[in-house]
């Protein structure tokens, strides 16, 4: 099916079952430990064996030896792979490091031998005899000391051009009545998802199958493929339900591809899990980055000169961070200036993390709004009112598709009792706690892209729906069950999600917020088809027919939808396809954030009390778990905003935090409640369903809100995340 012009009224739009609450349809499957993830498929390969990854002890420079005499002969063990008998390596084409070092060591962590043996304790204790030397090299680990002074080439398509000039900046920031001109940090962050990178790979003859933790299927396949020098069609991946990825589990990681070679070596299955602390340095993670962001503006508040620079740093051919994203998009500005800065280190390797480039991109613009507000005497609401547009800053003739901005703006002040803020800063105070409270603007991009699905009916009415889309916690099975219940016109207990598995039709999986729209929609184009094949099997006009409370009726005719399947199952297969609307239109979702914080007067401790999230992402297909996915967002932005970093240690080339002890993310402890409201809308230049993805705008300026609610709070700006007591503490006033 192609969807090339805006969407008129279709099935969905009875919202039935679509559009409702409901709870997530594999709840209980969770709730009661029986969904079984990536490492817990025991019967799938019998006489499994157990792999265990040794890291690099280096940063960077090369492997003179490997002594795996010892390790070979300890009890249990099978075989070790190394770079010496592991054969060509290849890589895929979305992540740049490589799955094993050798000779030469590219990062900490990289993966110098994967052990074999009959039992995870025999792999583990085996691993601790492999004697490795090393020839240490000096590398490159501090993202200042290697930060370039010339843009990256614009022809890197990750995040759009690299360099974007409109105007004349230069001149009009300089002829500014008021201007802003600060510098902001955002470290480098790590997914730390609940369930660690995990891998069960069994070969068949020349077919391997997998069942894996990976967002997205196709990717997988097809970088698994290159990675080992299997033809992609040999490749089977189940990924049934994932225990979050962030973005961290969006292709292969060193479990799969390694779980696959160790496989094929010993002539047995390998069951591989990462240990966490291998995790932070071994997989990918959110680079740091350093944005200088300068607005100029007229004494009204309207910007006139909006510039944004960016440097982040990555492995040799990896991607730049993308964080002037939405300064290209956000406000209003005749003359605009955006530039990203690529400096190559010897980290782990930088990539895709929950809303990449809006994420740590609005940590500095928000920042920089709420200092222009101040200098203008403005209310912070007021002044992103005032700079609102309705078409893309840079194509003035490309319109927002949908843009409730100022509406997100305004029914969040009113619910959140913004007009109770005091102005200046460290002027409220409750005994020891100074009161603050901030807000920022949210805005990601809303993508949609091909998807297809499989439809069943079966003899007793039921429908079953196959697609490879995947599970992260989002609430996926929910939705597609959902599409097809409300398409067929059936209960939703009736219908039955089955995905993660690469056998199934290809859909772009979980991740960059496309997957709701591009899945359900998938999901409708192959409804569709089997409505038409049920209504030729009942006689009637396929274009007069209406599927409800279990019936298909037409022309005053009614009859149960099981009839239609009396003779055998009805099965149907499409995907949805688009045209050039996303060219036409700029399509994104916007929101803002508000919070309230406490500032203990005496330590400098921040305490989260309350904060709101005001979402415009189209139709919202299921509001209980969009407000699930909105509240984990914004969970991620506290343990950004106060607390995560990964911490490098600059000698020797690591993240030295490497764990979950080390690595700090919000608790029970830190979350109060959090209220999430979406705004009333549908975008019908998306799909037939209207909808966007929401994910990923829960967390786009959640950090910085709170950031400017502790400024408002303590009257100290701290412009380097986190916002740990350290950085305020000396500029704290006086205790009452």
């Amino acid at each position: 099916m192609k969807f090339d012009t805006p969407a008129g009224i279709s099935p969905i739009d009875r919202l039935a079952v679509v559009g409702r609450a409901h709870l997530r349809v594999e709840g209980k499957l969770k709730t009661t430990g029986t969904a079984r993830y990536a490492a817990e498929y025991h019967d799938v390969a019998p006489g499994a064996a157990y792999g265990y990854i040794l890291g690099a002890a280096i940063g960077k420079g090369r492997i003179d030896r490997i002594d795996t005499a010892a390790a070979q002969a300890a009890p249990g063990v099978h075989t070790i792979v190394t770079h010496e008998n592991a054969g060509p390596i290849g890589r895929g084409e979305f992540y740049v490091q490589r799955i094993l070092a050798g000779p030469m060591v590219d990062h900490y962590h990289q993966a110098v031998a994967v052990v074999v043996a009959d039992t995870f304790e025999q792999a583990r204790a085996a691993a601790s005899l492999i004697r490795v030397t090393y020839a240490r090299e000096k590398g490159r680990f501090d993202l200042l000391g290697q930060k370039p002074s010339t843009p990256i080439a614009p022809k890197e398509a990750f995040g759009g051009p690299t360099a974007v000039s409109v105007g004349s900046f230069a001149a009009a920031f300089a002829s500014a009545p008021v201007k802003i001109d600060e510098t902001y940090t955002v470290p480098d962050q790590a997914h730390a998802m609940m369930e660690p990178h995990a891998t069960i790979a069994r070969w068949d003859g020349d077919q391997l199958t997998c069942w894996t933790a990976i967002q997205q299927m196709n990717w997988g396949r097809r970088d698994l493929g290159l990675i080992i020098g299997t033809p992609k069609e040999n490749i089977r991946l189940h990924s049934a339900f994932i225990g979050g990825g962030f973005g961290g589990k969006g292709t292969v990681h060193s479990d799969l591809a390694l779980a696959a070679i160790a496989a094929r070596i010993s002539g047995r299955p390998v069951k591989l899990v990462l240990q966490r602390a291998l995790m932070f340095n071994n997989t990918i993670h959110r680079p740091k980055t350093i944005q200088r962001v300068r607005l100029g503006a007229a004494t009204d508040g309207r910007i006139i000169a909006i510039g944004h620079d960016s440097w982040s740093g990555n492995l040799p051919g990896g991607r730049t961070e993308p964080a002037t994203l939405p300064s290209r998009l956000m406000y209003a500005g005749e003359h605009r200036l955006m530039r990203r800065y690529l400096a190559t280190l010897d980290l782990a390797e930088g990539n895709a993390m929950r809303a990449p480039g809006e994420a740590p991109g609005m940590m500095a613009l928000e920042v920089a709004m709420d200092e222009l507000a101040e200098k203008l005497g403005l209310d912070p609401v007021a002044l992103r009112i005032a700079n609102d547009t309705q078409v893309d800053p840079e194509k003035p003739d490309r319109r927002f598709s949908t843009r409730p901005f100022v509406q997100c703006l305004r029914e969040g002040a009113q619910r959140f009792g913004w007009d109770a803020r005091t102005a200046k800063p460290a002027s409220r105070r409750e005994g020891r706690w100074l009161i603050g409270m901030g807000m920022a603007s949210a805005i990601r991009g809303a993508p949609i892209s091909k998807a297809a699905a499989r439809v069943r009916l079966h003899r007793d009415g039921r429908v079953t729906v196959e697609t490879d889309m995947t599970d992260i916690g989002t609430g996926s099975y929910t939705i597609v069950a959902q599409t097809a219940a409300e398409m067929l016109g059936v209960p939703l207990d009736r219908v039955t999600a089955k995905l993660g598995d690469s056998a199934f039709p290809e859909t772009p999986g979980s991740g960059g917020q496309q997957g709701a729209a591009s899945a359900t929609a998938g999901v409708y184009a192959a409804c569709v088809k089997l409505r038409d094949l049920v209504a030729q099997r009942m006689g009637y006009n396929t274009t007069d027919v209406t599927f409800a409370d279990g019936r298909v009726s037409s022309a005053g005719r009614s009859v149960p939808l099981a009839e239609a399947a009396k003779d055998g199952e009805i099965v149907a297969e499409d995907s949805m396809e688009y045209g050039d609307l996303n060219e036409r239109y700029a399509q994104q979702t916007v929101g803002a954030h508000f919070a309230e914080v406490g500032v203990d007067a005496y330590t400098g401790t921040v305490r989260v009390r309350r904060m709101l999230a005001v979402c415009g992402a189209g139709r919202i297909l299921n509001p209980t778990t969009a407000r699930s996915q909105v509240i984990g967002g914004m969970t991620m932005g506290i343990g950004a905003a106060l607390m995560e970093e990964m911490a490098v240690d600059t000698r020797f080339g690591f993240f030295v935090n490497h764990d979950l002890a080390g690595y700090e993310v919000p608790v029970h402890a830190d979350v109060p409640h959090l209220e999430a409201h979406f705004i009333d809308e549908v975008d019908a230049t998306m799909s037939p369903l209207k909808a966007k993805g929401v994910g990923e705008l829960g967390l786009s300026g959640v950090a910085p809100a709170i950031a400017n609610a502790v400024y408002n709070a303590t009257g100290v700006r701290v412009r380097d995340y986190p916002l740990t007591l350290e950085k305020h503490l000396a500029g704290l006033p006086e205790p009452a």
